[in-house]
């Protein structure tokens, strides 16, 4: 298995797309142990917050990132939430 990083694609302008507005209850990031990048992104949407599942499954709205893993289920290995 591999690991990944999900995380919100940022603009120019430093800002997020509207679907991580406002900021809370929503998450930022996830590490994800899967197979291959659209498992990942698969789980990591069958994990999201307010911000949606399409938050992580268009490569629009999020990056994903390949990092070395080590051997282990696949799953979430870390989210980054903002709640209020």
């Amino acid at each position: 298995m591999k690991l990944f990083l999900l995380e919100p694609i940022f603009g120019d302008d430093g800002e997020v797309h509207k679907i991580w507005n406002p900021w809370f209850d929503k998450c930022f990031g996830m590490v994800v142990r899967a197979p291959d990048e659209k498992r990942a992104r698969e789980i990591a949407a069958e994990n999201a917050e307010q911000e949606g599942s399409n938050a992580w499954k268009v490569g629009y709205y999020s990056k994903c990132t390949e990092l070395t893993g080590l051997d282990g289920d696949e799953g979430v290995v870390m989210r980054n939430v903002a709640n209020a």
